[in-house]
């Protein structure tokens, strides 16, 4: 893509739609690798939601599924807040060497901000629900274990 690169469009497409990749392409273009690799994960978590509200909170595919489409989110949010954050200078000469682009103002800031609070909540959300599904299946095939010598 062509043309001036805002720092605080970069990070509001992370913010919004950084999970599908939005992000890297407005930087990039269309033939950006990094981009296109968040669309598999993204998917796959969502596919795992729609499991989840079909199935129930018991469906392992689900399990499996969901904290891929929490990684994406936190990786595109992380994304976000180094947009927001690097110097004008530095953004410019990466991105604008041809025509600078103004500064990011109070915009770039409060993406920044929302970025990493719903990046951190996100992160634990994932990280919570990872966890507890884990110990959940652990103490199920306990249980299955136990149940086996005692019917023995």
């Amino acid at each position: 893509m062509s043309g001036v690169k805002h720092k605080g469009v970069a990070t509001w497409l992370a913010l919004g739609l950084g999970a599908f990749g939005l992000h890297r392409f407005y930087l990039h273009g269309l033939k950006d690798g990094w981009g296109w690799l968040f669309l598999p994960p993204t998917l796959l978590g969502l596919e795992g939601v729609q499991r989840m509200e079909q199935l129930g909170q018991d469906d392992r595919g689900a399990w499996l599924l969901i904290p891929l489409l929490g990684l994406s989110l936190v990786v595109a949010l992380a994304s976000g807040i180094v947009y927001g954050l690097t110097p004008d200078e530095r953004w410019n000469a990466r991105h604008n060497p041809q025509h600078p682009a103004p500064p990011g103002g109070w915009i770039t800031v409060l993406g920044v901000v929302l970025c990493l609070l719903v990046g951190g909540t996100t992160l634990m959300a994932t990280i919570a629900f990872s966890a507890q599904r884990y110990f959940e299946a652990q103490s199920a095939s306990q249980a299955d274990q136990n149940s086996s010598r005692l019917s023995q």
